[in-house]
């Protein structure tokens, strides 16, 4: 019997998904755990595995076309199998048929739990994103005429639905569109990805729904850089000689804000409507810099972990983060995150709170300055860190207690090591 492909469920309130690229074509051989598709859903994009080894037939769905979760859009077929013919899920661009062999009916599509009702149920069908956006607005669906596959409502519906007529308004000639501002030919239109356009709705509404306050200061990083050279100079060998892990100043920040949080309870917490989450374990979001966008894996219970640990964790993340190779439940969720611009000598900068989460530390580079230090004045390592708050969960008073605790680790990074 040949594989069912099946579009999957990659996030808990997934009601349905694009493919954004397809990998492979009509009638090629692949390998089990091979790429085949990118999907995308309304936080992310990750490529999908094949479940077995052998010929893709019976592609169902192109890219870019919404379909519900669990529908069939491919088959793997083993050697010499014979192929059943199936129908495309939406109108495409015609191809090459494959060799009919037995003419039946294609699979059903799996049934899955619709996040979005059918007709028949009274309600009205929306993605969960406009779902969201209509209580925000304080909207009823049914007043919303939906654009979307069979007249679901999509979230352009609500942003553009009007409750009143706008107010009369004198005359005037319409703006310029943006592009007529500029010569044609003097620049290069990208088109914006899904990646890129659901990182901007999210910040965007992050700014409009989450008050935002911040709290700066600076630590001194010269017991820091001087355990970390001991620890990195005494790391043990593996076979071909290299160290078994390499610390980063980013390591030792994960693991002071992650105590931190355990020092100061009170700030480890998420605002819901139903009340304040107080969270027991410490997980650290770390945003990754990727292709088009970002990701932000998370080190679940890093209070619990080693420095090593934790830098060996991070490598890993990182560069599945970067090849888009993440679990779903390897970024989701999360108490707080780490945003390092350091790197790239950025001395300080404030950051938006990726929700749920009500905190997230800014860390800038670490910079020679003159300071006063054991009664006198000498250069020392100095780094300058802000720390955004949700000021619903977490208030001044709270955020800068927190703040002086993550600098404690920082400037006594032994107690980091007990």
């Amino acid at each position: 019997m040949p594989i069912e492909v099946i579009l999957p469920r990659v996030d808990m309130d997934m009601a349905t998904g694009k493919i954004s690229k397809w990998y492979v074509k009509e009638g090629e051989t692949v390998a089990k755990g091979a790429p085949i598709f990118e999907i995308e859903t309304d936080k992310a994009a990750m490529e999908v595995e094949a479940p077995g080894a052998g010929v893709i037939r019976n592609i169902t769905t192109s890219e870019g076309i919404d379909i519900p979760v669990g529908t069939p859009v491919a088959f793997i077929y083993g050697e010499g199998e014979a192929v059943v013919q199936t129908q495309m899920s939406t109108p495409t661009k015609p191809a090459a048929a494959a060799p009919v062999v037995q003419d039946i009916q294609a699979a059903p599509v799996a049934q899955t739990i619709d996040a979005s009702p059918s007709p028949q149920s009274g309600q009205s069908r929306a993605t969960p994103l406009a779902r969201r956006l209509a209580r925000e607005r304080g909207l009823q669906l049914p007043q919303i005429t939906g654009s979307g596959p069979r007249g679901r409502i999509q979230a352009e519906d609500v942003r553009s639905f009007q409750t009143v007529p706008p107010p009369a308004v004198e005359r005037r000639p319409p703006a310029p569109d943006v592009t007529d501002l500029y010569q044609p030919g003097s620049y290069d239109i990208e088109p914006v990805s899904g990646m890129r356009r659901i990182i901007a709705e999210r910040l965007v509404q992050s700014k409009q729904t989450v008050p935002h306050f911040y709290l700066s200061l600076t630590c001194d990083l010269g017991g820091l850089l001087h355990v970390r050279e001991k620890l990195n100079e005494r790391a043990p060998r593996n076979a071909d000689r290299r160290p078994a892990w390499k610390l980063s100043i980013n390591d030792f920040v994960i693991k002071a804000l992650a105590l931190a949080l355990q020092r100061v309870p009170g700030a480890n917490v998420t605002w819901t409507d139903a009340g304040i989450l107080k969270h027991h374990a410490s997980d650290v979001g770390v945003a990754v810099a990727v292709e088009g966008g970002l990701f932000t894996p998370v080190i679940r219970a890093a209070e619990t972990k080693s420095l090593s640990a934790i830098s060996l964790e991070m490598k890993d993340l990182a560069a599945r983060a970067r090849t888009r190779r993440l679990a779903p439940s390897e970024y989701q969720g999360g108490t707080t995150a780490v945003s390092n611009l350091g790197m790239y000598g950025i001395e300080e900068f404030s950051a938006i709170i990726n929700p749920p989460h009500a905190t997230i530390l800014a860390v800038g580079a670490g910079i020679e300055r003159p300071a006063k230090y054991e009664g006198r004045i000498e250069l020392r390592t100095q780094m300058t860190c802000t720390l955004s708050c949700d000021h619903r969960a977490v208030d001044g008073a709270l955020g800068a207690e927190l703040l002086a605790a993550f600098r404690t680790f920082v400037e006594e990074p032994a107690l980091m090591l007990a």
